[in-house]
């Protein structure tokens, strides 16, 4: 199990508390691997993209009208977190849903 997401993101914490065998990997230090990104991005569309952040308000409406994954190679911290990844499944937020598909 691999959990996506910032060291500093509160709900990341909260998984992580949560997920305790979970490997974590911070998407601002090392990125997500494409295959995952486009995976995660074939299944959760533009939810994937956090357009409520500080790192989406600062940027251009040339920087927004970008492809999805090339914005988020570029800005990691603008995915909606976490991002886990479980034997192939993905499951993005930190929601009920989640919580208890995972829980």
């Amino acid at each position: 199990m691999r959990l996506y997401g910032l060291k500093t993101c509160d709900t990341c914490r909260k998984a992580l508390k949560v997920l305790e065998n979970a490997q974590f990997v911070d998407v601002r230090a090392e990125g997500v691997p494409e295959d995952v990104l486009k995976k995660a991005y074939e299944e959760f569309g533009g939810a994937l993209v956090n357009t409520r952040s500080t790192t989406w308000r600062g940027l251009s409406e040339e920087e927004r009208g970008q492809e999805p994954i090339s914005l988020l190679q570029a800005h990691p911290t603008l995915m909606k977190r976490p991002l886990v990844e479980v034997d192939g499944a993905l499951y993005l937020g930190w929601g009920k849903d989640v919580q208890a598909a995972l829980g």
